[in-house]
């Protein structure tokens, strides 16, 4: 990352190495046997067998060595920039690792406090900025960036010393996930060394779907999660917010204001940015300066109740007539071009006579009439030239869900919009006909690396179903963190892992039903992830080895078969104990459901072959079969959950052909 990046924070000037004396002056660091030159008293732990997953990944992790021990008594030292929620993060990490004591103090008091009693671990958690943070870090084998990217941070762990030290506030906050991370057992953690930034300054989502929106209670624990995952943005504007859309000059209701302000509060303590976004676009006047006036005041509301992150919303409009005479006269006949002006106006006034007049308000961000594709025209020629360069404009790739995204794409819409785009990506959306009966699943894939380039950040946009929309989430998050290394298999691997809680078997429960709900259709008749890929998988395997007519080879094939037919028919109940989010539970309920039947459908399929192979009448199990087969296709969507609703669709095209051709294998 270059120096003159705009996403850098001012260059820290180097830092003088200190040896250990140093630091235990400065009251940093407790003696690791390594600095005094004498051998650890405690017993040391056995090397881990690969450094731990990361996600997002960072940018740079080495192993430094064995796993560190994590003994009953720690000592913390917090920096002046660390806050309460990062503080509580360290803590809860070195809890799962073991620790039962943990004397908390600060830099400034640590050089006068004497040692925790019997405490062989110290932890150092604050700014890069700081001196002896800085120090303790060089000293325990960490390197000080030469630039200080954003959000970034570095982290260096061996012997008896932590050391977590932020490039600024929310990079303290993520090196606190990462730590937690990297426990990996009880009294060890990994020894590593890390140093990382995010690629993309914007990632997180956009409540944006059509349909039943989520609930308060929802959302809060949406930006928990999105504390999680390093994401840092959630972009509020569900479409049954009248006071966004066509009710946008009313102001709120008080009750409705303070459920705004707990949400403010809550992402700001996750350190997530709570973008409110306006959508006057159905009924505004351009030319009509108390329409420009009342578009402020919406926004002075919110900004008055702690928001710093604002956005027009244009989406969705006609821009081939006018809502009022002054646009006319203003502006002439409707058009693109005229259009492109009126809007350039709107959101230059909301940039310069708002933005820029209040302290902490970010850019304003928008989403245009025109935001699916890279060809120019008069619209975008229009605001290209005329928009304030600090406005932040949305594109939803080549299409409005499109099949993949290259980085020839991005540039191509970047060059168009005369600044580098940010990427509204509808995926996991569900809102729409090929997507009835379906929950998306799969993983979060078919970005080109290097999409930093020419993308200001990602958002998704999730399902109705906030708690399984995790899944696509925590997969959009890590490629916007570090698009150069993601791997959608293994953060996928560790998002099943996250809603598990780490548990094994219900994180192989997961991924087989993420897996029959694996299927993302675009607009048209194409679908750019296939349905049950692992399953369809297994199943052509199967098929093969039966079709050789070898007995052998059957009996081993209704084997394996069979053992990945019980995981199936198991993961429901799996899940429905291991998973602690009672929302996933409860929003993904007809579908768990359906995958109970399904299993059992395929199971006494299996048992219909089995038969047939040995007496060469399986008939009364293919019938079960059957049978169970109509019973798992007629479960329905949860009213009112879902926009469209319809039947559930549980590896659909994959499973019930199977079921429906295997007797007349």
């Amino acid at each position: 990352m270059s120096e003159s990046h705009p996403y850098c924070l001012p260059r820290v000037p180097r830092l003088p190495l200190l040896g250990a004396a140093a630091l235990l002056a400065l009251g940093t660091l407790s003696a690791p046997a390594w600095a005094a030159g004498g051998s650890a008293t405690t017993a040391a732990p056995a090397p881990s067998a690969a450094t731990p997953v990361v996600t997002p990944t960072p940018q740079n992790m080495k192993s430094a060595g064995r796993d560190l021990r994590v003994p009953a008594r720690v000592r913390l030292v917090l920096g002046d920039d660390v806050d309460a929620r990062s503080a509580d993060l360290i803590k809860r990490a070195l809890t799962a690792a073991g620790a039962r004591h943990i004397e908390t103090t600060t830099a400034g008091d640590a050089a006068s406090a004497p040692r925790a009693h019997g405490a062989k671990l110290t932890v150092v958690a604050g700014s890069v900025k700081d001196r002896a943070v800085a120090g303790a870090l060089r000293a325990t084998g960490g390197t000080v960036p030469g630039t200080l990217v954003a959000e970034g941070y570095s982290l260096a762990s061996r012997g008896g010393t932590v050391v977590l030290a932020g490039n600024d506030g929310d990079g303290i906050y993520y090196a606190a996930q990462t730590l937690r991370q990297l426990v990996t057992g009880k009294h060890t953690m990994a020894s590593v060394s890390i140093t990382d930034h995010p690629s993309m300054p914007l990632r997180g989502s956009i409540e944006g779907f059509y349909g039943a929106p989520w609930s308060h209670t929802d959302r809060l624990d949406q930006l928990a999660f999105y504390g999680d995952i390093k994401a840092n943005t959630y972009i509020y504007t569900p479409k049954d917010d009248a006071y966004l859309r066509e009710e946008w000059r009313e102001p709120y209701p008080a009750d409705k204001l303070s459920d705004l302000r707990e949400l403010i509060e809550q992402a700001t303590s996750h350190h997530v940015d709570f973008t409110y976004a306006v959508s006057p676009g159905l009924s505004v006047c351009y030319s009509d300066p108390d329409d420009v006036n009342a578009l402020k005041e919406k926004l002075g509301s919110l900004y008055d109740q702690g928001a710093r992150n604002f956005y027009v919303a244009l989406d969705d409009i006609s821009y081939t007539k006018w809502n009022c005479d002054g646009d006319q006269e203003k502006y002439g006949a409707p058009g693109r071009g005229s259009a492109g002006q009126a809007q350039a106006d709107l959101l230059n006034a909301v940039q310069q006579d708002f933005i820029d007049q209040r302290a902490g308000a970010e850019p304003l961000q928008f989403v245009p009439t025109e935001y699916s594709d890279t060809a120019d025209s008069a619209y975008k020629s229009v605001l290209r030239e005329q928009l304030d360069p600090k406005v932040i404009v949305q594109w939803t790739g080549t299409d409005v869900v499109p099949p993949s995204i290259s980085l020839a794409d991005a540039e191509a819409a970047s060059a168009v919009w005369g600044r580098k785009v940010f990427l509204w990506d509808n995926y996991p959306v569900n809102d729409y006909g090929q997507t009835t009966g379906r929950l998306l699943m799969a993983p979060y894939d078919k970005r080109e690396a290097g999409l930093h380039k020419a993308l200001s950040g990602i958002v998704l946009n999730p399902m109705n179903q906030a708690a399984a929309s995790k899944v696509a989430l925590f997969g959009g998050a890590s490629f916007a963190w570090n698009d150069d290394d993601y791997d959608p298999d293994r953060t996928w691997r560790a998002a099943a892992g996250y809603l598990a809680g780490g548990d094994r078997a219900t994180t192989r429960a997961l991924l087989a039903f993420f897996d029959t709900e694996h299927l993302a259709p675009t607009f048209g008749d194409t679908n750019w992830q296939p349905q049950a890929p692992e399953l369809k998988a297994r199943l052509a395997k199967f098929t093969d080895a039966w079709s050789s007519g070898s007995p052998a080879r059957r009996q081993a094939a209704l084997r394996e078969l069979g053992a990945y037919a019980d995981v199936l028919a198991a993961a429901p109940e799996q899940i429905r104990a291991g998973v602690d989010d009672p929302a996933f539970l409860a929003q993904t309920k007809p579908w768990l459901d359906a995958l109970d039947v399904w299993g059992d459908s395929l199971n006494a399929t299996l048992d219909g072959l089995r038969a047939q192979l040995h007496s060469g009448d399986g008939k009364a199990d293919f019938a079960e079969a059957a049978d169970l087969a109509e019973q798992a296709a007629a479960f329905t969507t949860i009213p009112g959950t879902t926009r469209p609703q319809g039947k559930i669709k549980v590896a659909d095209g994959v499973l019930d052909t199977f079921v429906e051709q295997a007797p007349k294998m």
